[in-house]
């Protein structure tokens, strides 16, 4: 008996998660990666030169400035942005091989490369915002971290309010309020993602197959 999973096969699709710092965004990234090999994780291209142990390909695309700007204009780039001296995006050809292979690609991001990539790349393109359960718990995770200086998480924390103001600009919101059940909510929603019915490609064809059986 055929199946419709080995009937057609699914075009991979962009899996965007966004939250201001702290709200466990990069815990949730971590474990996808961790448990599903169908997620590979988007590799920036940057105009910055490599830090101690970073691997050109791995780590990010290295390029100069003058390369950079050529892939902007023709095109190259599903979003772009500059921090502070240096430029950031995310290479098209790339993300477009790996979804025509079949497997999703992951990204961190913020909302104006959200924006960006909505422009450039609707239809493979589903978003979730993470949002702390409270304001308190946010400040109390960044402090836990004990990775900033207390100057730091000031500016993290007055930052978090105009990157949480965005929250309607996407297509699923997350409140984590516990890091396990956010996991498996994001799960949920990539798992029926995958089953959107213009992601199958060949479901035409077997569908046709079907009735003619």
């Amino acid at each position: 008996m055929t199946t419709p999973t080995q009937a057609t096969q699914r075009r991979g699709l962009m899996l965007v998660l966004s939250s201001p710092s702290g709200a466990g965004k990069t815990t949730i990234s971590r474990a996808l990666l961790e448990a599903d090999a169908q997620i590979a994780m988007s590799v920036s291209v940057t105009t910055r030169a490599p830090r101690p142990g970073e691997v050109d390909g791995r780590d990010y695309h290295f390029v100069s400035v003058e390369r950079f700007q050529d892939m902007i204009e023709g095109c190259q780039l599903l979003e772009h942005a500059r921090v502070f001296d240096n430029y950031y995006g995310t290479p098209r050809g790339p993300v477009n091989d790996v979804l025509s292979g079949g497997r999703d690609v992951l990204f961190d991001i913020d909302w104006q490369g959200t924006q960006q990539m909505a422009q450039n790349a609707r239809d493979d393109l589903v978003s979730i915002f993470i949002l702390p359960p409270s304001v308190e718990e946010l400040e109390r995770r960044l402090k836990a971290r004990a990775q900033d200086s207390a100057e730091v998480v000031a500016k993290r924390m007055a930052k978090a309010s105009d990157e949480i103001s965005h929250w309607a600009e996407y297509d699923y919101i997350v409140v984590n309020r516990d890091i396990e059940a956010s996991v498996a909510s994001v799960r949920a929603i990539l798992d029926a993602e995958r089953l959107r019915r213009f992601r199958q490609v060949g479901l035409i064809d077997f569908v046709k197959r079907l009735r003619r059986e």
